[in-house]
């Protein structure tokens, strides 16, 4: 079998196995194993291919891995609709009372239907609050 044929096997066989750790470790080694195939294919023997896989594999290890493990552990850079509006301050608009089905408050301008996160507390219109969770079209504040 030719040289540049079981580089192309050992590239998918470490590609598969990328793809089933997701921890971009064998990915440069699949890498390096694609490039010392073309080198492999252009008339460089076993010892250059060898060399080259080396090479690319360890400088892709040292200078993408970093990079893609850091893109990997950033969590949501930007929080959208009801979500973007946990966190945020509100003042009541109506009372809230749970027992009574009753309250809203002004949300960055809108109003939401809202109730106590502490069933038994009442909270009087004009009170600044704080939205704990929305759950629905409903923001449970406190």
């Amino acid at each position: 079998m030719d040289p540049w044929v079981i580089w192309i096997v050992a590239a998918c066989v470490l590609a598969v196995g990328e793809i089933a750790t997701v921890s971009f470790f064998l990915g440069p080694f699949a890498a390096g194993a694609v490039v010392a195939a073309i080198v492999a294919l252009a008339g460089g023997g076993w010892v250059a291919s060898t060399i080259v896989f080396l090479v690319i594999s360890v400088l892709v290890l040292l200078f993408v891995r970093p990079v893609a493990r850091r893109h990997l552990r950033q969590g949501p850079m930007l929080r959208t609709g009801a979500a973007a509006l946990v966190g945020r301050n509100a003042i009541v608009v109506e009372t809230i009372a749970n027992d009574e089905g009753t309250g809203s408050a002004r949300i960055d301008g809108e109003v939401w239907t809202a109730r106590a996160f502490d069933d038994d507390r009442v909270i009087a219109a004009g009170e600044r609050v704080h939205v704990i969770e929305i759950r629905g079209a409903t923001a449970l504040v406190d």
